[in-house]
């Protein structure tokens, strides 16, 4: 059988029986029709229709292709593994039970296990790239947030408000804190040049997660740290980060909200560091992630 020479670490996963961190796959948040094959063998796997957005942070299939994965319970028997049938390299583990889908099963794989051959391979040897995604982020003043977010590759961020009762709020109202809106940062990103997981991490290194009530020296609840989720996978992304600072000794006061209405900010609050030639005040970059 023709094998694939593999990289160290998917050798560590697909000989090893290792596991990719969620969230961090190529494949988590692929929506193109094709099919995925095994990385090591190239037997083909799972098909694309059978793939759906789980949130647990790696591709989820609802049936494989018959005949070609194989189920082995784990020693401790808490879950079942799943291999490659033809060449017995590690996919991941198959749940079920669990009603995402009306087969009731998810195959969780990871990404490093496969590889994705688009339907439209043979017509133009390209894969249609992912859709640009939205996230929105309040770490206190918008300022310092919108400066180091566009340090990212792959980004478009934009200062304005989010979480309140009053439509079309001014800088003016928000600052009295009685809109309930909190100064947020729009981010539009691609996909294929930075994750979610990235910007998020960098979101909770830019500001102090712990402060309540404000942030620096900026006081009052327009100031909060709150992350504004638009998919299920960023709730769960925001949320795994949290416990990760939680398990680190970490006091975390940021919500994780679904979005609501975004109003932009004023003109004059945009991109307003690089415009003044300053450095942030109010925000600075402190390492909490391995």
């Amino acid at each position: 059988m023709k094998r694939r020479e593999l990289t160290d670490f998917e050798r560590h996963v697909i000989v090893d029986k290792g596991t990719e961190e969620p969230f961090t796959g190529e494949y988590c948040d692929l929506k193109g029709s094709g099919t995925y094959l095994c990385k090591q063998c190239e037997t083909p796997l799972y098909r694309s229709v059978d793939k759906f957005s789980s949130g647990c942070g790696w591709p989820s299939f609802d049936d494989e292709i018959e005949g070609t994965v194989r189920r082995t319970p784990d020693p401790d028997g808490r879950r079942t593994e799943i291999v490659c049938a033809a060449c017995g390299g590690h996919l991941g583990h198959v749940f079920e039970g669990e009603g995402f889908t009306p087969k009731n099963t998810r195959h969780c794989v990871n990404s490093v296990s496969l590889t994705f051959v688009p339907d439209n391979l043979d017509a133009d040897k390209t894969v249609t790239p992912p859709a640009p995604e939205t996230a929105y982020f309040a770490g206190g003043c918008f300022w310092g947030v919108e400066h180091f977010m566009r340090t990212l590759d792959g980004v478009i961020v934009e200062s304005g408000y989010m979480g309140g009762g009053v439509e079309k709020p001014s800088y003016e109202q928000v600052c009295t804190g009685a809109t309930g809106h909190a100064e947020v940062v729009k981010v539009v990103y691609d996909p294929a040049r930075v994750s979610f997981l990235t910007i998020a991490k960098l979101f909770f290194e830019i500001h102090d997660p712990t402060q309540r009530g404000g942030q620096g020296p900026d006081i009052g609840d327009q100031y909060r740290s709150e992350v504004f989720y638009t998919t299920l996978t960023q709730k769960a992304t925001a949320e795994r980060l949290i416990k990760m600072l939680t398990l680190k000794g970490y006091d975390v006061a940021t919500r994780v909200t679904p979005a609501a209405t975004f109003w932009p900010a004023e003109d004059y609050h945009r991109n307003y560091y690089e415009r003044k030639g300053e450095l942030p005040y109010c925000h600075a970059y402190t390492k909490r992630f391995d």
